[in-house]
């Protein structure tokens, strides 16, 4: 299936999880947020969460500066 993850168009299996999204993106263990279709996604619901063609996904990682 195709799904946009950051305004980019990806290809993943059918049924992928948001947190399958997270690990191929290699993102970090902590400090990031997700949205699917504009709505947050908790934590707690990243593994439960089965993306469908044409889902949008946006992953934001918190950075710190000084």
């Amino acid at each position: 299936m195709r799904i946009r993850v950051n305004g980019e168009s990806r290809s993943f299996d059918d049924g992928t999880t948001v947190a399958e999204v997270i690990t191929a993106l290699g993102a970090p263990k902590s400090g990031v947020a997700v949205a699917v279709d504009g709505e947050v996604v908790p934590r707690a619901d990243w593994p439960l969460l089965r993306l469908t063609q044409g889902a949008t996904v946006e992953v934001l990682t918190a950075v710190q500066g000084g």
